[in-house]
């Protein structure tokens, strides 16, 4: 056989190689819903850098929102934004504020079903700031301090004592020098969709927060129904106890059609 012809039948082989192995793996990531993970107050993507690779390493597509926190209203279309540009279905994950935003994108039909990380859960026709006003002041609060524009953002001792005290000290200072501050009126906002209502979820309350009661995160997570779990972290289990946070995400990821 001539060189030329060598070459041809080598180059088709690994042409159909590759087409197979493309298929293959569009096969399998297809088999799982991607996850969009949007962030609370006073954080950003990165608070998800510890779970997010062990959803990796299992397969799963993941895309980690980075809410401009300016508004009700922008962050859900900055949620949005992220599932249509998946290639499927979606499980959508919100923490503390995300809870809000995830519950108002959570209407698109692309979501099959929604995870609460020691997050608010409103109903439509609630803003987020009335969910605690029968509850104790969470002690965190005290913490918060407000700009000349009304953005709200958590004094350092806020941040190491109340919003991720089971934390070192050196993870505070970096978390609390990249703080995403959030405009104080979006908790004043109200909701128009409440998609817990039609998609299943999962709540995981978080038993030593000092930001959301965890008798109100316990509450809510029976208001909507959903699968309960719970850790004895901050508000942050996703960066104290990112197994637990990152297997339920996964429940809700195998659980979904």
């Amino acid at each position: 056989m001539k060189t030329a012809q060598r070459f041809k039948l080598a180059a088709a082989a690994l042409a159909i190689g590759l087409s197979f192995a493309t298929g293959a793996t569009a096969a399998t990531s297809g088999d799982k819903p991607s996850v969009v993970i949007v962030h609370g107050a006073f954080a950003d993507g990165s608070d998800w850098a510890k779970v997010i690779p062990l959803l990796q390493a299992k397969g799963v597509n993941v895309v980690a929102v980075q809410n401009p926190l300016t508004s009700l209203e922008d962050d859900v279309a900055a949620a949005k934004r992220a599932i249509d540009a998946q290639p499927g279905k979606v499980v959508l994950v919100g923490h503390s504020w995300g809870g809000s935003v995830i519950t108002e994108a959570g209407g698109n039909d692309k979501v099959s079903s929604l995870v609460y990380i020691a997050a608010f859960a409103p109903d439509a026709g609630q803003n987020s700031a009335e969910l605690g006003k029968d509850y104790p002041t969470a002690p965190g609060f005290a913490h918060i301090k407000a700009d000349a524009s009304g953005f709200l953002s958590l004094t350092k001792e806020g941040m190491s004592k109340h919003f991720a005290q089971d934390l070192p000290a050196a993870a505070t200072s970096v978390m609390t020098s990249t703080q995403g501050p959030i405009q104080g009126k979006s908790f004043e906002q109200k909701l128009t969709v409440a998609a817990w209502k039609t998609k299943p979820s999962w709540y995981l309350v978080a038993n030593s927060d000092h930001m959301i009661q965890p008798a109100l995160q316990r509450d809510m997570a029976k208001k909507i129904g959903a699968t309960v779990s719970s850790v004895n972290s901050s508000h942050v289990p996703q960066q104290s106890q990112p197994a637990k946070v990152a297997q339920v995400i996964l429940d809700a990821v195998n659980q979904s059609k």
